[in-house]
C-alpha cells in the first residue's frame, strides 16, 4: 500500500500544482472546467506542426490533445499553436518541459487637419520622395476603395494585395473605418481634395507607397492575438513580392508578461529581424491618473525593437511650434520590464484622413464626419462621403509608416534599426516643460510633463531625417529605466549592442534631448557608476518628485506593486481604461480641442 501511494503522489504533484511562470499572470488560478482560446508557445525544434497528413497525425499525440484540449491552427512565427483548453488543462499542460509559456489568445483594439507640415512632408515630396516602390502593411480594420489610393487618376489601387484574419470573415473591406482612416494618412494621395475649388488637401505623408491590406479587426473594432500573429507572418511571407519595408500596427492590448514571453511581441520581432520596419502605436491611456498616463504603453508597443509612436495635437496651425503632448497619449515606461518608450511622437488629434462609408465608426460618431465646407470652396453644410476625422497613437503611428516610407525609398539598405535611430536622432527636440488641459466633460485637468517617457525622443522629422546620413552601427534597442533610490534619479541602461551613447552623435542627450539628463555622471550598460565624457554623456534623468521620482512609480507600493495595476478596478482591470466606453469616448475619438 504504501508503494501504491508513492506511486499516486509522484504521478499526481505534477498534475496538482502549475508551473506559474509558464502562465500568464491572467490565465492563473483559471477555473478548472472552464474552456478559454490560448496561445502555446513552445520550445525551438519541440512543436507539432497541425499541417498536412503528417502534422494531422502528430497533431494526435501532442499534449493538449493528450490533455482533452483542441488544436486550431500553427503559429509558426512564434513557435506556438493556437488551441482550446480548460483550466485543468493549461496547468497541467505547464509541467510539460517542451512549453515555454501559456497565454490567452488575447483581444486588441485599434488606438487610435493633416498633419504633413508638422513633420515637414513637403520637404520630402518637393524632393520626389513619397514612399514611391515601398510596401506597407497595414495589419488593421481593413480597407476600403477610395480614389485617394488610386495610381493618379488612373482607378488603379495601391492596395497591391488584400487578405482578411477576422475568423468568419473573410471581406478585406474596412466594415469598422479605423484601417482606411490609417491608410490614407500613411498613401493617401489626396486625389479628391486637390484642385483650384479646395481649401484644403488631405494628403498622406508617402502618398507614392503601396499598401498591402492585412484585415485583423473585425466590424467592432476587435481583434486577437494569433490573427495579428498570423498576418504578420504573411507579410513576411510576402516581403519580397510587394517590397513590404514597413508593417504598421496601429493597434494593442494590455501587457501582461515581460516581452520576451508575449506572443505578441515575439511576433513583432521576428518581423524586425527579417527586415521589415514595425510601427506601433502607443495606446491611449494617458489620462489614468494614479500613475498620471506612465506605465500605460500597450502591448506590442512595449516591445524594445519597435518603433513606438505618441500622438500630438497640431493645435490647428501648419506650424509644429505650438503642438502639444495629446493628454490622452500613453507614457512609458513599459510595465514589467520598464522600457523607455515611447519612441518618438507624431500628429495624431483630429487628424483628417479617409471615410469608409456606412462603417461603424462613421455611423457611431457623425460628428466626425468632415463637411464639405471644411476643404471646399463655397461648399455646403453636408458630410462628406470622403473624409473623416479621427485622434488617437493609431493615427500618429500611421504618420510615422509614412515618413519611414520616403525614408526607404531614398536610402532602401537601411536596416530597421539603422531607420529608428535615425528617426529618433533627428527628431525636433524642442518643447515646453509641462501643459495641462481640463476635460469639458468631467472638469479633470490633465498636467503632462515632455519628459523622456511622455514624448521619447522627440517630434518626428521626415526632412530632417532625409537630410541625415548617421548609419546606426548595432541595435536600436530601446534602453531599460532603472530607479536608484539613493540618488532619486532614474538612469537608463543600455543593451550591450546598442548604438546608444557609443559615440558622440549618438549620446543620450544627442538622442533623447540634453535637457533630459542630469550632468556630471553617467552610468554604464551594467548600470555601474562612471564619469561623465564629453562621448558618453550622462545616463540619469532628471528624478524629481515632479516628474518620476520614488514616490509617484519607483515606491514599492506604486507602479511595480501587485495590487497597482492588476485589480479589477486598476489599469488593466476590466472596469477601467478597457471598458466598452473607454478607448473610444468622445475624447479620443473625436480629439482633444
Amino acid at each position: 500500500m504504501k508503494k501504491f501511494l508513492l506511486l499516486v503522489l509522484i504521478v499526481a504533484v505534477p498534475f496538482a500544482h502549475a508551473d506559474n511562470s509558464k502562465i500568464s499572470p491572467d490565465l492563473q488560478n483559471y477555473p478548472s472546467s472552464q474552456k478559454v482560446q490560448v496561445i502555446v508557445q513552445y520550445a525551438p525544434g519541440t512543436q507539432v506542426s497541425c499541417s498536412g497528413l503528417l502534422g494531422l497525425v502528430g497533431c494526435l499525440l501532442n499534449d493538449v490533445v493528450q490533455l482533452g484540449g483542441t488544436i486550431l491552427s500553427d503559429l509558426p512565427l512564434v513557435n506556438g499553436v493556437v488551441a482550446i483548453l480548460d483550466g485543468n488543462g493549461i496547468v497541467n499542460l505547464s509541467n510539460q518541459s517542451n512549453v515555454v509559456y501559456i497565454s490567452p489568445d488575447r483581444s486588441l483594439v485599434p488606438t487610435l487637419s493633416n498633419a504633413a507640415v508638422a513633420v515637414n512632408a513637403p520637404f520630402a515630396w518637393q524632393s520626389n520622395f513619397t514612399g514611391a516602390g515601398v510596401g506597407v502593411a497595414l495589419i488593421d480594420s481593413g480597407v476600403s476603395n477610395h480614389p485617394d489610393l488610386y495610381m493618379g487618376i488612373l482607378p488603379l489601387s495601391r492596395v497591391v494585395y488584400q487578405q482578411s484574419f477576422v475568423s468568419g470573415n473573410s471581406s478585406t473591406n474596412d466594415q469598422y473605418g479605423h484601417g482606411t482612416h490609417v491608410a490614407g494618412l500613411i498613401a493617401g494621395d489626396g486625389l479628391l481634395s486637390t484642385g483650384p475649388f479646395y481649401s484644403k488637401t488631405f494628403k498622406g505623408i508617402a502618398p507614392g507607397a503601396n499598401i498591402v491590406n492585412l484585415r485583423v479587426l473585425d466590424q467592432n473594432g476587435e481583434g486577437t492575438d494569433s490573427e495579428v500573429i498570423a498576418a504578420i507572418n504573411q507579410a513576411i511571407a510576402l516581403k519580397s513580392r510587394y517590397n513590404i519595408r514597413v508593417i504598421n500596427l496601429s493597434l494593442g492590448r494590455a501587457v501582461y508578461e515581460t516581452y520576451t514571453l508575449d506572443p505578441l511581441c515575439q511576433a513583432v520581432e521576428q518581423a524586425w529581424k527579417n527586415g521589415i520596419v514595425v510601427v506601433v502605436a502607443a495606446g491611449n491611456n494617458g489620462r489614468y491618473q494614479p500613475t498620471d498616463g506612465y506605465a500605460t504603453v500597450t502591448s506590442p508597443g512595449n516591445d524594445p525593437y519597435v518603433i513606438t509612436v505618441g500622438a500630438m495635437k497640431p493645435m490647428g496651425t501648419p506650424t509644429r511650434v505650438d503642438d502639444l503632448i495629446a493628454s490622452y497619449s500613453s507614457k512609458g515606461p513599459s510595465v514589467v520590464d520598464a522600457v523607455v518608450k515611447p519612441d518618438i511622437v507624431a500628429p495624431g488629434n483630429l487628424l483628417t484622413s479617409l471615410e469608409a462609408p456606412n462603417s461603424t465608426l462613421y455611423n457611431e460618431y457623425p460628428a466626425n464626419q468632415v463637411p464639405y465646407s471644411y476643404y471646399v470652396n463655397g461648399g455646403s453644410s453636408a458630410s462628406s462621403p470622403s473624409y473623416f476625422t479621427l485622434s488617437g497613437t493609431s493615427m500618429a503611428a500611421g504618420i510615422v509608416s509614412g515618413v519611414v516610407a520616403d525614408v526607404l525609398q531614398q536610402s532602401p539598405r537601411l536596416t530597421p534599426d539603422q531607420v529608428k535611430a535615425r528617426l529618433m536622432l533627428t527628431a525636433y527636440k524642442t518643447f515646453p516643460q509641462s501643459t495641462s488641459t481640463t476635460d469639458p466633460t468631467t472638469g479633470i485637468t490633465y498636467t503632462d510633463q515632455y519628459d523622456i517617457f511622455t514624448v521619447g525622443a522627440g517630434y518626428v522629422d521626415v526632412e530632417a531625417a532625409l537630410s541625415s546620413t548617421a548609419l546606426a552601427k548595432g541595435t536600436a534597442m530601446s534602453p531599460i529605466a532603472t530607479f536608484n533610490g539613493n540618488t532619486n534619479q532614474v538612469y537608463l541602461s543600455d543593451d550591450a549592442s546598442a548604438v546608444w551613447n557609443t559615440s558622440a552623435t549618438w549620446s543620450n542627450a544627442a538622442v533623447w534631448g540634453s535637457s533630459q539628463f542630469v550632468s556630471g555622471g553617467s552610468t554604464t550598460s551594467s548600470g555601474t557608476t562612471s564619469s561623465s565624457s564629453a562621448v558618453a554623456g550622462s545616463n540619469a534623468l532628471w528624478g524629481s518628485n515632479a516628474l518620476w521620482g520614488s514616490n509617484a512609480l519607483w515606491g514599492s507600493n506604486a507602479l511595480w506593486g501587485s495590487n497597482a495595476l492588476w485589480g479589477s478596478n486598476a489599469l488593466w482591470g476590466s472596469n477601467a481604461l478597457w471598458g466598452s466606453n473607454a478607448l473610444w469616448g468622445s475624447n479620443v475619438s473625436g480629439g482633444e480641442q
